[in-house]
C-alpha cells in the first residue's frame, strides 16, 4: 500500500484550499498543523529528508485528525488519507505505541477480551453513576454560569465518564410503541456489528434489523466476523489491521457470499470499503476487492428503497455528518433522505455539520485537549440550533458530541439516524 498512498500525494499544488477546511489549523494557526503544511512534512519523510523518529514530524502528524475534509474541498484531488497512515505506521515501528494505547489495542485484539470490557462498561453504565458523577463534577459553584456549549477542562477520569453515559439508550424524545410486523423480505444482507458499536451501541443495531426488515430486507448473521481493524489502522498498528481485514474477508465469504454488507458506523464502513487497498498485494487482493464493493452504509440502502413511509415524529434534529462518512466514503445525501422521510420531522439547519467533532477514533484519548477545542466549536452551533436530538451515524460521533453535551449542559440527545427511523416506524 506504501507507494500508492504517497501517490495519493502528487496532485498537491500547495494551493491552500484546504486551510480553512481544517479543524486543528483553525484551532492551533500553525501552517505544520494544515493540510497543506502535512503534506510538506510527508514528502519529506518519503525522501528522506526527514528521518521517522523527528519530534516535529510526529507532532505535526499526531495532530491530525485524519477527518479527510481537506479532500472534499481539493480542487486538486489529493487523497491525503493513506499516506498519512502509512506514515503513522513508519513512525510507530521507530517509537513505539504510548502504553494506554497498546492496552486499548491488546484489549480489542480477542473476542473475549472484549467481551469482558464490554459487559463492564454496560454494567457501570447501566447503574446511571457515570452520569451523576460527570453531572456532580461539572456543576457550576454557585453564582458562576457559563455559556450554553462552554466546555472548560474536564480531567481525563470526568471526560471518560462522560463518554461511556453518552452510550446509554435513549427512551425519551421519539419512543413509541412496539413494531408492527416486518415487511416480506425481498432480499438479504450481512450486518457488520463491530467492536465498540457491538459492545456499546447493541440498540442501534437492533434499530438497523429493524429498520431494514420494514423495508423489506432480512439481516444475515455473520459469527465470526472481528474488528474492522480501523483504530489499528489509525493507531499505525499496519500488520493488525491487515489481520482483521483477512479475519472479515473469510467469514463473509464463508457465511454470507456475494451479498450486500451492512455497516451502521462510519468509521467501520470507510475502513471496510478500503480493504481492496489494505490487502492489494495479499493473496486474498481479490476477495478483499470484491468484498470491499459490496459493503454499504445503512443509509444508503434505506436511501434506495424510499424507505418506506413511516409515523411521525414531531421532533427538531440538527443533522452531524461524520467525518468518515461525509468525506471518506463520499455518503453525503442517503442519511438526509433517511430522515427526510419522517413526516413531522423538522431538519434544523447545523453550522459546521460538515466539520469534525474532535472525535477521530482513537484520537480523543491520545490528543485530548486539542480534541476538545475542536469540539467546543460544535458544541457552540448545537447550541444556537437548539434542537431537540443531534443525528450522527458513527459511535465516536455519539460519544464525542454526547459527552460533550453532557459536560456543557446542553439538553439535546444525540440519536444515531436508523433510531429516529425505528421510532416513527413505531409510531
Amino acid at each position: 500500500m506504501t507507494a500508492r498512498a504517497w501517490a495519493g500525494l502528487d496532485a498537491c499544488v500547495h494551493c491552500g484550499f484546504c486551510l480553512p477546511a481544517c479543524p486543528t489549523y483553525e484551532v492551533t494557526a500553525d501552517e505544520a498543523d494544515s493540510p497543506r503544511g502535512r503534506i510538506v512534512l510527508l514528502r519529506a519523510l518519503v525522501s528522506g529528508a526527514m528521518a521517522a523518529d523527528e519530534a516535529a514530524l510526529a507532532l505535526h502528524l499526531d495532530r491530525c485528525l485524519g477527518c479527510r475534509a481537506c479532500e472534499s474541498v481539493c480542487p486538486s484531488g489529493v487523497v491525503y488519507g493513506p499516506a498519512l497512515e502509512t506514515a503513522r505506521a513508519r513512525i510507530a515501528s521507530i517509537r513505539g505505541q504510548p502504553a494506554a494505547l497498546r492496552l486499548g489495542l491488546w484489549m480489542l485484539a480477542r473476542p473475549a477480551r472484549q467481551r469482558a470490557l464490554w459487559w463492564l462498561a454496560r454494567v457501570a453504565r447501566a447503574t446511571r453513576l457515570p452520569e451523576l458523577l460527570v453531572r456532580g463534577a461539572t456543576a457550576a459553584p454557585p453564582g458562576r454560569d457559563s455559556a450554553p456549549g462552554t466546555l472548560g477542562a474536564p480531567a481525563a477520569p470526568v471526560l471518560a465518564l462522560a463518554m461511556l453515559a453518552a452510550t446509554r439508550p435513549r427512551n425519551g424524545r421519539g419512543a413509541a410503541a412496539p413494531p408492527g410486523p416486518p415487511a416480506p423480505a425481498a432480499e438479504s444482507v450481512a450486518l457488520f456489528r463491530g467492536c465498540v458499536m457491538d459492545g456499546l451501541f447493541g440498540h442501534v443495531h437492533g434499530a438497523t434489523v429493524r429498520t431494514l426488515a420494514a423495508n423489506g430486507i432480512a439481516v444475515r448473521e455473520v459469527a465470526a466476523q472481528a474488528c474492522c481493524g480501523a483504530l489499528a489502522a489509525h493507531a499505525g498498528d499496519e500488520t493488525a489491521a491487515r489481520t482483521l481485514a483477512r479475519a472479515n474477508v473469510r467469514a463473509f465469504d464463508a457465511t454470507a457470499p456475494g451479498l450486500p454488507v451492512v455497516t451502521n458506523s462510519a468509521g467501520c464502513g470507510a475502513m471496510l470499503k478500503a480493504y481492496g487497498e489494505w490487502l492489494a498485494d495479499d493473496p486474498l487482493a481479490e476477495r478483499a476487492h470484491a468484498f470491499a464493493a459490496r459493503v454499504r452504509d445503512v443509509s444508503e440502502l434505506l436511501a434506495e428503497r424510499g424507505p418506506r413511509a413511516a409515523g411521525p415524529l414531531p421532533l427538531r434534529v440538527a443533522y452531524d455528518a461524520p467525518c468518515h462518512l461525509h468525506h471518506a466514503q463520499k455518503v453525503v445525501d442517503p442519511p438526509l433522505a433517511v430522515l427526510r422521510a419522517i413526516p413531522e420531522l423538522q431538519l434544523v439547519p447545523l453550522e459546521g455539520a460538515d466539520r469534525c467533532c474532535g472525535s477521530a477514533g482513537i484520537y480523543s484519548l491520545l490528543q485530548p485537549h486539542l480534541s476538545l477545542e475542536v469540539l467546543e466549536a460544535k458544541l457552540g452551533h448545537i447550541a444556537a440550533a437548539a434542537p431537540d436530538v443531534v443525528a450522527t451515524g458513527n459511535p465516536g460521533c455519539l460519544m464525542q458530541i454526547g459527552a460533550g453535551a453532557l459536560l456543557a449542559g446542553l439538553d439535546v440527545e444525540l440519536r444515531h439516524p436508523v433510531e429516529l427511523l425505528d421510532a416513527a416506524y413505531r409510531a
